[in-house]
């Protein structure tokens, strides 16, 4: 689809967009406004470009911001945020930036860990996907094209409604807006079976830097390799998805059991550990790891580990090879559940099985400031580094971390295949997480994530030290500055993307070599001579 450009200005429609823009900032200027009014044709204007002075500017901004860490008033706010609900607004808002030297921000769902898709040091305005939300599933080519404002929970909910035998290999929280969870990669109980959600995406539509709505055959294969796994927002802005949906069971089994380590639960991590990347496939084997309430020693704390289960089979095919890995944990079969692909999509993510349209909501019921930090393990982490581990936790009582076991599909699909390299070789990720209600607190858990960080340094992937991108960490390389050098970049740019970073450059001095699309951790462009 390509812009027409109108020569001609409306007068009327130019008179309404005046009366809703507020030229705060020397960036934000008239012309801009000019520009976008021409390239777009439309007289609810009002209700696309949302400014300081609009009724619903501060409802827009703070509804998909998920953490409190990015929502005060030292902030920095947008001068504007563009709410398209056609494409040409997304070309216009584009076109119009560049034009007048305007960053951009996009976003779909709000979870960036970091919050570089509705934040920016400089002069900006927010693209905001929540109206471009349109799903088109077709379960006889089991395929469907998907907006990039649609969240998981919309996504899981359609294809739910067309058919219980499919499924999409995506993440588990809900809320998630597919534009950015794809971008990155995406991994969440079915990516053992049919890896990630990059990995099974089949086309693509992006708006690039020069307003151009480009699919997979326009775009080309490196443009369309780089926005599956490397971040679209660092090549243009991502529209929709075309996904394959992959078959699930009429019937899957899900189970969760907890144990402290006062009842064997470093044992039991142990036993995990030597065969993570080696269960079938079919099975989806997640520890969460926490604080509790104790026995009175270490000030009534423990540790307690949740073994959070999905098992593509029936509890009957399951039982034995739970008795023959797992003998430690109860294997009653009281302790399984069977239901439903959807059902367990609500179960891992605590919702309860009857209420699937809960999938439907787009916010998060509760908000927490919060920081996270993800790494790789390559090796078995000893019980003593472990107890180590779990000394450091129990001064924290909002700690979280999240083990997920890799292997299965993810070690048969090559390091290169998308920029997400961390592929065979890994036996689980683990993603460190704390959370707080009190801006008071900041700092404190701020620092555990660092102090616990620096600790696992030992027991984890090393050259690089490994991160996953949808787990943004501002710490790696602590950039301040979105025109960072390839060199500068590659501090935290090795971490995520290891050896398909530099192809990832290459990527975007090709196809935007101004670095137009840009943030504090974005993908650079080559020095100026290099390919």
């Amino acid at each position: 689809m390509e812009i027409s450009h109108v020569k001609l200005v409306p007068v009327l429609l130019f008179i309404l967009l005046s009366s809703v823009w507020c030229t705060t900032s020397s960036s934000i200027s008239e012309s801009f406004l000019q520009c976008f009014s021409s390239h777009i044709h439309s007289k609810s204007t009002s209700k696309i470009i949302l400014t300081r002075k609009s009724s619903s500017y501060s409802s827009v901004l703070h509804s998909s911001i998920q953490n409190l860490r990015f929502l005060n008033t030292s902030t920095p706010q947008p001068e504007a945020i563009i709410t398209p609900f056609r494409y040409s607004h997304v070309q216009a808002a584009v076109i119009c930036s560049k034009k007048e030297g305007i960053q951009i921000r996009t976003r779909s769902g709000g979870h960036d860990y970091e919050g570089l898709s509705y934040i920016s040091k400089s002069p900006f305005i927010i693209i905001d996907l929540f109206k471009l939300r349109s799903i088109d599933i077709d379960i006889k080519n089991e395929r469907a094209w998907v907006e990039s404002g649609v969240t998981l929970g919309e996504l899981y909910y359609a294809i739910a409604q067309k058919s219980k035998v499919y499924g999409f290999p995506a993440g588990i929280c809900p809320t998630i807006g597919v534009g950015g969870h794809i971008s990155g990669g995406g991994f969440g109980t079915l990516f053992r079976k049919y890896g990630l959600a990059a990995d099974n995406v089949r086309d693509a539509k992006i708006v690039d830097v020069n307003g151009r709505v480009l699919d997979r055959k326009s775009m080309g294969e490196e443009l369309f390799w780089a926005i599956r796994g490397g971040g679209g927002s660092s090549f243009g802005v991502i529209l929709a998805w075309k996904l394959e949906l992959v078959p699930v069971p009429p019937s899957v089994t899900v189970y969760t059991e907890s144990k402290t380590i006062q009842q064997g639960a470093t044992k039991l991590i142990s036993r995990w550990q030597a065969i993570a990347d080696r269960i079938p496939e079919g099975n989806f084997l997640r520890l969460v790891i926490q604080g509790a309430n104790g026995d009175g020693t270490n000030g009534g704390k423990t540790i307690q580990v949740i073994f959070n289960f999905l098992f593509l089979q029936t509890v009957e095919k399951l039982l034995p090879w739970m008795k023959e890995n797992f003998p430690e944990l109860s294997v009653e079969q009281t302790k399984f559940a069977e239901m439903s692909w959807i059902e367990s999509v609500l179960s891992m993510a605590d919702i309860q099985r009857n209420k699937t349209e809960v999938l439907l909501q787009r916010t998060q019921q509760s908000k927490r400031f919060f920081k996270a930090k993800s790494d790789y393990v390559t090796k078995p982490i000893s019980e003593a580094g472990l107890e180590g581990l779990w000394h450091i936790m129990l001064q924290l009582d909002t700690s979280l971390l999240i083990l997920s076991p890799f292997g299965g599909r993810m070690s048969e699909i090559s390091d290169s295949e998308t920029p997400f390299p961390h592929r065979k070789g890994n036996l689980y990720e683990i993603q460190y997480y704390v959370s707080w209600d009190d801006d008071k607190e900041t700092e404190k858990h701020i620092s555990w994530t660092r102090r616990v960080y620096g600790y696992m340094a030992a027991y984890v992937s090393k050259s690089p030290r490994a991160a996953y991108l949808n787990y943004r960490d501002m710490d790696l390389g602590m950039n301040k500055d979105t025109n960072t050098s390839y060199k500068q970049a590659s501090l935290w740019g090795l971490s995520y993307f290891k050896n398909n970073f530099r192809r990832l450059a290459q990527v975007k001095t090709l196809v935007d070599p101004g670095n137009f699309f840009r943030n504090e951790q974005s993908i650079p462009v080559l020095p100026y001579g290099e390919k």
